[in-house]
């Protein structure tokens, strides 16, 4: 990044995307303010709990530009009507809180970077999405697009905003791979229903340097598909990661056991077919470090020096 040093908001810190991005800022010299639902433990840290209380704008005057990662996790169980409301609000509300806060400032951030997810395209068999496709159907869809919505106020204040519409993240021991790694090394893994969903990914590596690049492009506005450049099946996702276990992968879950499991998230979040493509940083000639699964698995597999 060529910009000056200035503060940076963050939300989401403590996640995997999060605690990345938090280092690779403070790497680059860039002081972060973190958004923290427990007692703050330093001077860097500000606590906000969207649900119970507002935001203290007065510690956000002057800040450079603001990323708002924070959400329940979708996968964490299944969807009852209270979690359903808690994916929802957690994403919607405190985004709208967040963009109302900013836009009332004196000095609003430049930028706001707002996470979203390839989810918003639903469920859309072979079709070729890019961030000009129309979105799908579905809750999921639906929170997705709220939840981009929510951003007007920043938008009706000037300030230039982002939808990191995120695909699956590959990362060492997190997200999806921490509950995927050890059943296929195990020898129980194997595809999900037919196999024949489209499965966008992106490595953790691509997507925090996707997000530092986002930050550091005014051009950028709108939607930003973070995907790699080669979407895959879950089928070709099942071989490639066995392959790099040195596991076979013999043991399907058929569709209709993942829905009486999981419900309605079966269908939505592991069933769904989205054959998103990073048509926005392709255009701009982002330099994917692992723009193969099997680049990106290796990666990920990898023991951290």
């Amino acid at each position: 990044m060529h910009s000056s040093p200035a503060n940076i908001l963050l939300s989401g810190a403590s996640g995997m995307l999060g605690a990345v991005l938090r280092q690779s800022l403070d790497d680059c010299g860039f002081p972060v303010l973190q958004l923290v639902r427990r007692t703050p433990q330093g001077p860097n840290q500000l606590l906000w709990n969207p649900a119970e209380s507002p935001l203290d704008p007065e510690p956000l005057e002057g800040l450079s530009a603001a990323i708002h990662l924070s959400g329940a996790n979708v996968a964490a169980h299944r969807w009852t009507p209270e979690w359903k409301q808690q994916i929802r609000s957690s994403r919607v509300d405190s985004t709208r809180a967040l963009s109302e806060t900013l836009a009332s400032l004196k000095n609003p951030p430049q930028t706001l970077l707002v996470a979203s997810a390839t989810g918003i395209y639903g469920d859309r068999g072979d079709q070729i999405l890019d961030e000009s496709s129309a979105p799908g159907h579905g809750f999921l869809a639906q929170v997705c697009q709220d939840w981009e919505a929510a951003v007007q106020p920043a938008v009706d204040a000037g300030i230039r905003v982002v939808h990191l519409r995120f695909g699956v993240v590959l990362g060492h021991d997190a997200g999806a791979l921490a509950k995927l790694v050890p059943l296929f090394r195990l020898g129980l893994g194997g595809r999900l229903g037919s196999g024949r969903q489209w499965m966008s990914w992106i490595s953790l590596t691509d997507a925090v340097s996707a997000m530092l690049f986002a930050l550091d492009s005014p051009s950028l506005t709108g939607p930003l598909n973070l995907t790699a450049p080669q979407p895959i099946t879950n089928a070709e996702f099942t071989r490639a990661l066995a392959h790099a276990v040195h596991r076979p992968a013999f043991l399907p879950a058929p569709a209709f056991a993942l829905r009486i499991a999981m419900g309605q998230m079966a269908d939505e979040a592991l069933l769904a077919s989205a054959r998103a493509l990073p048509a926005k940083l392709t255009c701009t000639q982002f330099p994917f470090a692992h723009p193969t699964i099997e680049q990106a698995l290796a990666a990920a597999l990898a023991t951290p020096a």
